[in-house]
């Protein structure tokens, strides 16, 4: 049921747009940043101290040593220094992935009314309350829904009634519920109906 107009909650059931963008939640990641800072200063520090041992007319650690040694000597296009330059890459790669993408892609940003406020939803709970609506329709037994940030994906089994109807009202039904979700970014709608199987 939609309230009238004249009430406070109107604003959040319009379709119009709303003058604050509401961003993706970014994830703070914690863990890996502290992990990496960690493993750069461990070794940092230790390459510092050999340097300066070395400046103080000291040998060198065995390791560095023996680093430096297989790296004159070993050519460059060789099996070792291959699969070194691979695991490097790949590591630089996925440092730059989490440092670039925001995370948190269970998240759901909520339309933003209020400049201060941000709110978000769950996607398992999106699903489960498009699902239920999904199951309230006439003729369906079986039902998924998938929420993305950019489409919803509905699969159905009919068990009795004409397919193109139970499409056309879940169709209906999972566009009124979107809607009344509150994203910040309405989703394209996906509908499926197949015939169940006896």
């Amino acid at each position: 049921m939609t309230p009238p107009a004249t009430s406070p909650g109107y604003r959040w059931w319009c379709p119009q747009r709303y003058p604050h963008r509401a961003r993706r939640f970014r994830s703070a990641r914690r863990v890996p940043a502290a992990l990496v800072a960690a493993v750069v200063l461990g070794a940092s520090g230790i390459l510092l101290h050999d340097i300066v041992a070395v400046r103080a007319s000291r040998p060198a650690v065995p390791w560095r040593r023996r680093l430096a040694h297989e790296l004159a000597t070993r050519p460059l296009d060789g099996t070792w220094a291959t699969w070194c330059a691979a695991a490097a890459v790949l590591a630089g790669c996925w440092l730059i992935a989490l440092a670039v993408t925001p995370g948190l892609r269970g998240l759901l940003p909520l339309r933003r009314d209020i400049p201060d406020m941000r709110a978000g939803l769950d996607r398992t709970a999106a699903e489960l309350v498009l699902r239920d609506r999904a199951m309230a329709v006439s003729g369906v037994q079986w039902a998924r829904v998938d929420v993305g940030r950019r489409r919803v994906r509905a699969r159905a089994r009919a068990h009795f009634r004409d397919l193109d109807e139970v499409r056309a009202d879940m169709d209906a039904v999972l566009a009124d519920g979107v809607r009344e979700l509150g994203l910040a970014r309405q989703p394209a709608l996906s509908v499926r109906v197949v015939r169940a199987r006896c």
